[in-house]
């Protein structure tokens, strides 16, 4: 009796173990799918060499970028300590070796496994224009001797260039709009990001103009050396707008027109207009930046131009005594080629908007140069798994885990049956 009863538990047992079994099966296999898992982040590197110095910055945006175009973020900034790569001219090893502790601080950020396929670029703007210009075998020799240091570090490298004005301000457009979000960027999941730090004023959706500077080589006659303009020095604004306008025809253009530059009509301005760079240094300086109408714009100006050498010494102790005796004729340059050239007046003054950060992000061409090499960069298809639904994962641990308790208890059971009918065969 005892023997039938054990048979009919095992049978039981079986047959849960067995409708366990297919039940753990169709769990695993019914509402399977394709996962993606979180994209992998991918890094470049651009430094801007300038006239007055040099800056790293270090991107990063997600491999498997939005309609071909990395969704690019600042990291890291670095600035280099010393002047513009163009200032060792005649010592181009200096140039190289000013790179480094911004490079040793790039390794430290972007993970190693990674540093290889990172692209880096050095884009220079004004002073190596100029060098290029005046000597172009001491340019050569500077950008030979910068290569070969960020050749030495463990990067792709993608070559060393001098951008053109119209490039430098291009990309500078680039960037303004591309933090302002007037050129649609969007997330993985193609909803919109929202920065909660819009520039005071600013219009959603409004493509906003960049204007830029190139202190001391202005871009119709950056081709001849001579005519670049060079007054410094404190007290002489009147001398430094009469130089700006030599260089410049600010005449007019015809019946009811107004012209800019070099007798080009001029257009009104409408939108919004960011100044960065130069633009936003010197007035930063001077303290102009929190939208002062034009008439304490001037006054500012004005006032700053009177002091004297010693005064201005002492008012701004620690200063680079090269700047700082730059700033009257930069400001007064910027004034006048907003004034003059860009035909900004009291109605129109407060239209301009001085940054040197968007979002968190540096203002400058570097960023849009960065969205725009993004392009020949492959895109790199994120890795797959296969995944379920949570509730039905669970399900199918729980049932397996039943499963296995039925198939222990089963096979118990039958080394006690076999144990039973030996003690059977015995009696």
């Amino acid at each position: 009796m005892l023997k039938h009863l054990l048979g009919r538990d095992i049978r039981c047992l079986l047959g849960v173990a067995a409708a366990s079994g297919i039940a753990t099966l169709i769990l695993i296999l019914v509402q399977v799918k394709d996962v993606y898992l979180p994209a992998r982040t991918k890094y470049g590197m651009v430094f801007d060499a300038g006239s007055s110095h040099t800056a790293l910055y270090i991107y990063q945006w997600p491999a498997d970028k939005e309609n071909g175009t990395g969704i690019v973020s600042q990291a890291e900034a670095c600035t280099v300590q010393g002047p513009g790569i163009s200032s060792y001219a005649d010592n181009p090893t200096r140039a190289g070796a000013s790179l480094r502790a911004c490079l040793d601080k790039a390794m430290t950020i972007i993970p190693v496994k990674q540093q290889r396929e990172t692209p880096t670029y050095l884009g220079a703007t004004a002073g190596m224009r100029l060098l290029r210009e005046q000597n172009s075998t001491k340019a050569d020799l500077v950008f030979a001797e910068v290569s070969k240091t960020i050749q030495q570090y463990p990067v792709d490298f993608r070559g060393a260039r001098i951008l053109t004005g119209n490039e430098e301000g291009s990309f500078g457009w680039i960037t303004i709009n591309y933090l302002l979000e007037t050129l649609v960027k969007e997330n993985l999941t193609s909803q919109q990001i929202s920065h909660p730090c819009y520039p005071k004023g600013y219009e959603e959706n409004v493509t906003a103009a960049a204007l830029y500077d190139s202190p001391c080589v202005p871009a119709p006659v950056a081709h001849d050396p001579s005519q670049i303009l060079m007054v410094r020095g404190t007290g002489a604004p009147a001398e430094c707008r009469s130089a700006i306008q030599k260089l410049f025809n600010f005449t007019a253009c015809g019946a009811n027109r107004t012209c800019g530059f070099n007798g080009v009509y001029q257009p009104p301005g409408h939108g919004q207009f960011f100044a960065f760079s130069g633009f936003y240094s010197v007035f930063h300086f001077l303290n102009l930046t929190s939208g002062q109408p034009l008439s304490d714009v001037n006054a500012t100006i004005e006032q700053f131009c009177a002091k004297d050498w010693k005064e201005l010494k002492m008012v701004s102790p620690g200063m680079n005594k090269t700047r700082l005796q730059d700033y009257c004729a930069a400001s007064t340059y910027i004034l006048t080629l907003l004034l003059q050239g860009y035909k900004f007046d009291n109605q129109t003054w407060s239209k301009i908007q001085f940054h040197r950060q968007v979002a968190a992000v540096d203002v400058g061409w570097s960023l849009g140069y960065m969205l725009n090499l993004t392009n020949t960069i492959p895109l790199e298809a994120p890795d797959q798994v296969k995944g379920q639904r949570p509730d039905l994962w669970a399900a199918a641990v729980l049932t397996t885990c039943l499963t296995l308790a039925v198939i222990l208890w089963t096979g118990l059971a039958l080394c006690y049956q076999r144990r039973f009918a030996t003690y059977e065969t015995m009696l």
